[in-house]
Formats: structure tokens, C-alpha cells, sequence
């Protein structure tokens, strides 16, 4: 039998209590839909994944939507886009430090709750909690000093600079409420509460879609505009995860005591979420590439367009990542439960319907690649190019199935090694080398483009081949202790 929360023994004394019924009824569903050891596989991984899926389209559009705002200012909306997707890595790495201590706290937080072991869940959220406010303190400052030669580093021209200055001066302040409302909403959603989750993100989000127009159009501060409107709506969404673990009627609490470091405990969770970093920090090192790459065989308008690109990239895969997302607290509990045909079986599901995803996504993006460019720009050359880069950049999207997959089954059942070198090999092996040879070899811009889809295929395949041979396969029957 699951262990009930330690802070609701007594589903009784706590209906006697002076807390709002609205609590006890959210709590009560709670109860019922953050038991990941019964029901259909597939329904139970759905339940967590279609309400991340939303939370996670909502918060592109922190992002996304700043970029189609931004594409379209008259005379200046090609560059000024080009700019801001020089601040990328920046953002990326800001991403990679909070998966650091969020993706690495969340399966270890899911693995104690299907263990029983309700403390060790609330000294692992504790610890995630302090390190993502230490961790941000520190980026703001190195970013708030040296944003100048690190986005001329980044592949920022003198044109270019001016907007990403813009930009990234107004964006860094907003550095600590982005990860911890990031961070937190990762143990909000392996606490059993994706609903809850997806409020996080969709508060934050649907405030910055009122204040994009406002900053950008109506006050005239155009790219400092977003970034500002960007930061307004972090902090919103950040207070409201913050507060999910600070009410007294909360199932786990952020306590103070938990937030001192905890080196026993910091070994455990650094090595899981080292693949979450791995995988936004080698994003952060082929933008980086990508864009030096981009300037030197061919121009700013190609940097736009691969700004452009991430954010179709982004935008598709979305539902795959939230699938897997939503699958790994399942899996964890439920090898920490030592079910393990569940696991198997939740396994299956997710790379049978990420696939299957996938294959879809491909065929729209090879059928209107103008179309989607065309959200973001209605420079006609930008249009043009953009077309042919779009269906040379997504050709490979299919195999990302197979990485997706592979990470989050390494990562949910502890397999922190395995994980973190299919991170490395795919981005730093594979994709940087590439981006510097085709270009090279005579590809020129579409060496750059290229290096995506070859990623994809090798990566992907060594990445999943190796799950199925080493993890899948290895897990003994219900009850037994799995040696994987």
C-alpha cells in the first residue's frame, strides 16, 4: 500500500480544521490522481502529461511570442529578431542550471514517495528550493557584468549587439523567479498535481501576453519592452509555485532547515539532474556554434532564421517532451515501488506515441515550411531562405524519438551515468563537430542546418538501443530488486 503524506493523516480532523473546503476538494483529487502505482499505464502517464503539455505551450509563449512581436516591427524586425536570438545560449544556460537541480531532485522526490519515504521527498524538495535561489543569485551577476563580451563572444555583430543588449539587460533580472518557477513546477507535478502545474506556467504566460502589445506597441519600448513584460510575468508565475509549498494545508513544505546544503544528498540528486544540464547546456554550446557558423558562411539574416528555427523546433517538439516529462515521475515511483511490468509498459507507451507524434510533426513541417516561417516574419528573403533551411533543419525530427525516450528512462530509473553520455554524445560529439566540418566541406550554411538531422539519427538510435539493452530488458519481475 502507498504511504499516505505525512500532513494528511487524518482526512477527518482536517475537514474540522479552518481550511477552506476549496482546499480540501483540491486536496482530496490530489489524493486520488498522485497514486501512480494503479490504473492503466497509459491513462496515469496522461494524466500528468496533458496538463504539462498545456503548462509548457503556455510558457513558450513567454518566449515565442516575444519573437513573433518582435519579427514584425517595421523596418527593424529582421535584425532586432536576429539579436534576441543571440541571447539564446544565455537563456539556455539559465535552463541548464535549474534541469541541474530540477530534473535531477524530481525523479529522486517521485522515487521516495513511492518508497514510502515521506521526509527524504521533503529534505529533496528543500534542497532543490535553495540551490535554484543560490544558483540564480550568481548567474544574474555574471550576467548583469559581462553581458557585453559574452554576446559578442555568442556571435553578436555591432548591428546585432544593439537589440541584444536590449533584450538581455532587462531579461537577466528575471533570472531567479524564471528558475525557480521552472524548478519548483517539476515537484509540483511529480507531487501529483499536474493541474496545479499547469497554473504555474499558464498565470505567468497569459500575463505576458497582455503585456507584450503594451510594452512593445503602446509604451514604444520595443525589444526592451518584451524582455521587461517577460520578467513581470516570471515573477507572477514564480510567487504562485512558491507559495503551492509554503501553505500550511500543503502535502510538502519548502522548509528552511532543508535548504541548507546537504552534500549526501546534493550527490544524489547533482548526478540525475547532470543530464538535464548536459542536454540545455550543449543547446546553449550548438547555438553558440551555430550562430559564429551562420555569420561567418553566411550573414545576420541567417542568424534570424535560425532564431526562427528554434522556435518552430520548440513549438513541435512540445508534445513529445511534455510526454516525456510527465512519463518519468510515473516510471520513478513505480520502480521505486518495484512494479516493474509498469514500468515496461510505460515505457512502450511513450515511444510508441512520441513516434507516432513525431511522423506527424515531420509531414506538416516538409508541406508548409512558409507557412510557419511566416508566423514569425513577413521579410520576403527571410521567407524564401528560411523555407528551404526549415526542411533541411527538421528532416531527421523523427529519430528525436528515440533520445527522448532513452533520457527519460535513464534518468527516471537512476541511471545517471548512462543518461549523461547520450546528453554529451549527441550535442558535443555529434552536433558541434558537424556544425564546424560541413560548412567547411563545401555545405556552407546548409552544413549548418545539417548538422540537426545527422544528430538525430546517430544519436537517437545509440541512445535507445542502448535503454533497451541495458534498462528495459534488465528489469526482473514485480517485487524484485532491479541491478541496472
Amino acid at each position: 500500500m502507498t504511504a499516505q503524506p505525512l500532513s494528511w493523516k487524518n482526512s477527518a480532523s482536517f475537514r474540522d480544521s479552518h481550511v477552506p473546503f476549496f482546499c480540501y476538494t483540491v486536496h482530496m483529487a490530489g489524493k486520488r490522481q498522485n497514486d501512480f502505482g494503479t490504473g492503466r499505464m497509459w491513462k496515469v502517464i496522461l494524466s500528468q502529461s496533458i496538463p504539462l503539455m498545456f503548462a509548457q505551450l503556455v510558457h513558450l509563449l513567454y518566449n515565442v511570442v516575444d519573437r513573433i512581436y518582435i519579427g514584425h516591427l517595421p523596418d527593424i524586425g529582421s535584425m532586432a529578431l536576429t539579436g534576441v536570438g543571440l541571447a539564446f545560449p544565455i537563456t539556455a544556460l539559465v535552463g541548464a542550471f535549474t534541469n541541474l537541480f530540477a530534473t535531477g531532485g524530481a525523479p529522486l522526490f517521485a522515487i521516495a514517495r513511492g518508497e514510502g519515504d515521506e521526509d527524504k521527498a521533503e529534505r529533496v524538495l528543500g534542497q532543490a528550493a535553495g540551490m535554484l535561489t543560490g544558483t540564480s543569485v550568481v548567474l544574474f551577476v555574471i550576467g548583469l557584468l559581462f553581458r557585453r563580451p559574452i554576446l559578442y563572444l555568442f556571435g553578436a555583430s555591432d548591428a546585432s549587439y544593439v537589440f541584444a543588449d536590449q533584450y538581455l539587460k532587462f531579461y537577466i533580472f528575471g533570472t531567479t523567479a524564471a528558475m525557480l518557477s521552472t524548478g519548483l513546477n517539476g515537484f509540483i507535478n511529480a507531487s501529483g498535481y499536474p493541474k496545479v502545474g499547469m497554473m504555474t506556467i499558464f498565470i505567468g504566460a497569459a500575463l505576458n501576453l497582455v503585456l507584450d502589445p503594451l510594452f512593445i506597441y503602446g509604451l514604444h519600448m520595443g525589444v526592451s519592452g518584451a524582455a521587461i513584460a517577460t520578467v513581470i510575468s516570471q515573477v507572477v508565475s514564480a510567487f504562485w509555485a512558491v507559495s503551492f509549498f509554503l501553505r500550511r494545508e500543503a502535502v510538502y513544505h519548502i522548509r528552511k532547515e532543508y535548504m541548507i546544503p546537504d552534500f549526501p544528498l546534493l550527490k544524489q540528486i547533482i548526478p540525475l539532474g547532470i543530464a538535464g544540464f548536459v542536454m540545455q547546456g550543449t543547446n546553449a554550446l550548438v547555438q553558440i556554434m551555430c550562430n559564429v557558423m551562420l555569420r561567418q558562411y553566411g550573414s545576420d539574416l541567417y542568424v534570424g532564421i535560425m532564431t526562427i528555427l528554434n522556435s518552430i523546433r520548440e513549438i513541435l517538439s512540445l508534445p513529445a517532451s511534455a510526454l516525456s516529462q510527465g512519463t518519468q515521475p510515473v516510471l520513478s515511483y513505480n520502480f521505486g515501488a518495484k512494479q516493474h511490468s509498469r514500468v515496461k509498459e510505460g515505457i512502450r507507451f511513450l515511444t510508441a506515441s512520441a513516434g507516432i507524434y513525431t511522423a506527424a510533426a515531420l509531414a506538416a513541417v516538409l508541406l508548409l515550411p512558409q507557412m510557419l516561417i511566416g508566423i514569425f516574419t513577413t521579410d520576403a528573403e527571410m521567407i524564401r531562405l528560411g523555407a528551404d533551411a526549415c526542411r533541411l533543419y527538421f528532416i531527421g525530427f523523427i529519430f528525436m524519438t528515440m533520445q527522448l525516450a532513452g533520457q527519460a528512462v535513464f534518468t527516471s530509473l537512476r541511471c545517471s551515468k548512462r543518461a549523461i553520455f547520450f546528453s554529451i554524445f549527441r550535442k558535443v560529439i555529434i552536433v558541434v563537430p558537424l556544425t564546424v566540418l560541413l560548412p567547411a566541406m563545401g555545405l556552407g550554411v546548409n552544413g549548418v542546418f545539417a548538422a540537426e538531422p545527422v544528430s538525430n539519427l546517430i544519436g537517437g538510435m545509440a541512445c535507445f538501443t542502448a535503454m533497451y539493452f541495458t534498462a528495459y530488458r534488465k528489469l526482473p519481475a514485480d517485487g524484485e530488486t532491479a541491478h541496472i
